[in-house]
């Protein structure tokens, strides 16, 4: 088991000030591309990044940790193990994910690519 990164994802009306800010007043480079229906920003370094997206129809507001792994399924039961309440996995976009709570209610989803 084996953690290679993190997402921190914020779904909020303030995206686009934390675009400009990471962007423009750090410097960092924006890897999305804004469209009519997803506005927002993605910063990556290394096996982590953080995403930011405004809210609407499609995305509600909140705050989210993902954590990226070698293997779901693996991170997913030990989790369990503990006591961790986890649902899924489902498959999308080529990663299998878990989703669970942390203690302060934030949403964490446990990810790993799917090896073909």
């Amino acid at each position: 088991m084996k953690v290679l990164g993190f997402r921190y994802v914020d779904v909020s009306e303030k995206s686009d000030e934390m675009v400009d800010f990471f962007q423009h007043k750090l410097g960092m480079e924006n890897s999305w591309s804004d469209t009519e229906d997803y506005r927002g920003g993605i910063f990556k370094a290394g096996g982590s990044w953080l995403e930011f997206w405004h809210k609407n129809e499609c995305m509600n507001a909140l705050t989210m940790l993902q954590i990226v792994v070698d293997e779901a399924d693996e991170f997913a039961s030990f989790a369990k193990e503990q006591g961790v309440e986890i649902h899924g996995p489902i498959e999308e976009h080529g990663e299998k994910i878990y989703s669970l709570h942390a203690p302060n209610g934030m949403p964490v989803t446990i990810i790993s690519t799917i090896q073909t």
